[in-house]
């Protein structure tokens, strides 16, 4: 049976999930924005400047005409509505960090300065990590590995046993979070205990696919962040940052 978690664990949450709402919604806008520029054949200009919006007046096309009027409208609504985002993210980001500065020693807070302790896990990683699963009173690695939603499906029938891939029946922020992780962590931990074990399957001729085998990295890093937290047992191989 699945535990209810406390309107106290839930709203804890809700800062991280309003942060990737608000940064996928920062991308659509600056996915238009681009867009529009295409279209107009104007290229080089970066609208995430903070000086972009007056700028935009400067702008001529191939032909040497001004961006139309009612084009150039809707780009000062984007752009002011991309200043608005930027704002509130900055927001989320200072109010959390204030949060870990004010109670360092508070169960989940305690858990998210150890995690991003590790060279390569920065706060947001750590505190998305931290309130969506780790906290959880999970009994064992599998259940953790299971939560995630980083097991497979097998489909069985006599002695025949396929691999149908993810059962993805898990929690899919904690998946997704979890992959981009792995290739991070082969990135910045690349003398590690798990990192050789991942080269060791995916290079030369009969290595697995690269694809496949970060999705077991995944759920064995997560395992290992979990123990971690739980006992204190810190990863073979991983560095740290300095304490502060």
């Amino acid at each position: 049976m699945a535990a209810i978690p406390t309107l106290e664990e839930e709203d804890a949450k809700r800062p991280n999930r309003e942060h990737e709402h608000l940064v996928g919604t920062r991308t659509s806008i600056i996915n238009r924005v681009k867009a529009a520029f295409v279209r107009l054949g104007i290229r080089g200009f970066n609208p995430k400047l903070r000086k972009a919006p007056e700028r935009l007046e400067t702008l001529r096309t191939p032909e040497g005409c001004p961006i139309p009027p009612r084009t150039e409208a809707e780009l000062q609504r984007e752009m002011a509505q991309l200043r608005f985002i930027n704002e509130q993210i900055k927001g989320i980001e200072k109010a959390r960090l204030e949060q870990l500065e004010q109670a360092p020693q508070q169960s989940s807070n305690a858990m998210v300065l150890q995690l991003q302790r590790i060279t390569g896990v920065g706060i947001e990683t750590a505190d998305m990590l931290v309130n969506e699963v780790l906290s959880r009173n999970l009994r064992d690695r599998r259940a953790v590995a299971r939560y995630a939603g980083l097991t497979g499906s097998p489909d069985e029938s006599g002695r025949k046993r396929r691999e149908k891939g993810l059962a993805k029946a898990g929690n899919a922020r904690v998946r997704r979070g979890m992959i981009q992780l792995a290739w991070r962590f082969l990135m910045f931990q690349k003398d590690s205990a798990l990192a050789q074990w991942y080269k060791a399957r995916t290079e030369g001729t009969k290595g697995v696919r690269k694809t496949t085998m970060i999705v077991a990295l995944a759920r064995k890093l997560l395992i290992e962040l979990w123990r971690l937290v739980t006992t204190g047992k810190i990863p073979e191989g991983v560095m740290l940052r300095q304490a502060a």
